[in-house]
């Protein structure tokens, strides 16, 4: 049986999925309930300072993107972070770390960009016996407005100053949730780690509207008659975060920094493909909230049937296996062909291949033989772009195919060559084919 448990920025827990900072993981109740079901850590819901209190809206706080058999694929939220008293979200911390030392707990953090602030709240949370502390330079709306979330994220130099400041005036770890919400992730990753830090987590919400009521010719949701940006996640979001989890990781700047991967995670597999870019775990949120917290099972059982059928001990086996894959557009082999084939026996004559080739790519698909609807791709035409793989309905009917070195390429008449394209730099074209 392979062993899924992790050390991550120095906190131990039983398995590599935690559930990330938000509604789920606000109060001892909720957290209970996800411990029983067997996550192997939480990052409680964002504390503020001692203060005036935070209120949150009575009305539609998400909206969701559906697809048209009503499964979700996105989903945003406008909620601020907690907004029940410090003191008793301290106090249920405490309590709950107690209950289950085992399991790691972590607690996310958004102050005033002040020194003081964070000097002040830091023992606070150390005292409850916490693992480790996160900053949320993540959240783009409501508290951003406010100075704090991504308004700090989108700052290098300011996430720097404060998780200096952490690192001075605490003892916890420190993790530093990034905001996508930025052109380079590698800038704000770098300000982290020069503060300090001793991992990043990422990807925070994106801002997003969620679309619009024709009818009332309002934003939606809304809240009596108005609404705001609010932050988007779910499983959209994933090919955005795992995008920003490679760049840090072949960056040689922050490629030793420890990863927090979190957007879309719903599956083990999304789980694996974090860990394989190089993630030390993962933290889930919208698969929780929308399918319950007993999902876990399926992703630790799924995780660890995995990793025996493919050999690997441990996370750390497979940790980071799939980032050298991952390379800049010029380092690609230009030589390199595939081509698509139709496998007859499956094919349902939809043509949905051949319209999309047809309207919109190559015209590589021909749509009809003998008299009769059949579609076979003329290899003469077919550049290898995978859009008909991409439309058809039948899983498997259309595969790529790759030339192997020497057979000759109907397209360009040439045998192909197993050597990749040369680049060169040229003073009037930068990326000019040697």
């Amino acid at each position: 049986m392979a062993d899924l448990r992790t050390t991550f920025a120095g906190i131990a827990s039983p398995n590599p999925f935690w559930l990330a900072s938000a509604p789920p993981t606000d109060k001892a109740y909720n957290v209970h309930r996800a411990f029983e079901a067997g996550w192997g850590g939480v990052v409680w819901k964002t504390l503020g300072e001692d203060g005036p209190p935070i209120v949150n809206v009575s009305g539609p706080r998400y909206g969701a993107l559906h697809a048209t058999d009503r499964r979700l694929i996105g989903f945003n939220n406008i909620e601020l972070i907690t907004d029940r008293p410090l003191q008793t979200n301290l106090d249920e911390i405490r309590e709950v770390k107690r209950a289950w030392p085992e399991r790691a707990l972590v607690v996310s953090l958004m102050v005033p960009c002040e020194e003081k602030a964070w000097k002040s709240i830091l023992p606070r949370v150390e005292d409850t016996g916490a693992d480790g502390v996160e900053l949320n330079f993540g959240c783009p709306h409501g508290m951003s407005e406010r100075g704090m979330g991504s308004a700090v994220g989108q700052v290098p130099e300011y996430i720097e100053m404060v998780t200096a400041w952490c690192k001075q005036h605490g003892r916890l770890p420190v993790i530093v949730k990034l905001t996508p919400n930025i052109t380079d992730i590698r800038q704000p990753a770098r300000a982290a780690q020069a503060g300090g830090a001793d991992a990043v987590s990422l990807i925070n919400t994106v801002s997003s509207i969620m679309g619009v009521d024709l009818e009332r010719m309002a934003m939606s949701p809304t809240i009596d008659g108005m609404g705001s940006h609010g932050g988007y996640c779910g499983p959209a979001v994933k090919p955005i975060a795992l995008n920003m989890v490679a760049e840090i990781g072949r960056d040689a700047a922050t490629r030793a920094l420890p990863v927090s991967g979190i957007g879309g995670i719903g599956s083990w597999r999304d789980a694996a493909e974090y860990i394989a870019l190089g993630c030390g775990n993962v933290q889930v949120c919208t698969a929780a909230m929308v399918y319950g917290f007993k999902i876990v099972q399926d992703m630790i059982d799924g995780l660890a049937n995995f990793m025996d059928g493919q050999g690997y001990a441990s996370v750390d086996a497979f940790r980071g296996r799939a980032l050298p894959s991952v390379t800049d557009w010029q380092h690609l082999n230009l030589h390199y062909t595939e081509k698509a084939a139709i496998d007859q026996s499956l094919c349902i004559r939809c043509g949905r291949c051949h319209i999309a080739c047809e309207d919109t790519s190559h015209q590589a698909i021909s749509a009809v033989k003998d008299g009769r609807r059949h579609f076979e791709v003329i290899d003469s035409e077919c550049v290898g772009c995978n859009l008909c793989t991409t439309v058809c309905p039948v899983p498997e009917c259309i595969t790529m195919r790759r030339l192997p070195a020497g057979e000759l390429d109907a397209r360009t008449g040439q045998a192909v060559r197993a050597e990749p394209l040369a680049w060169t730099h040229h003073p009037n074209n930068p990326m000019r084919v040697a």
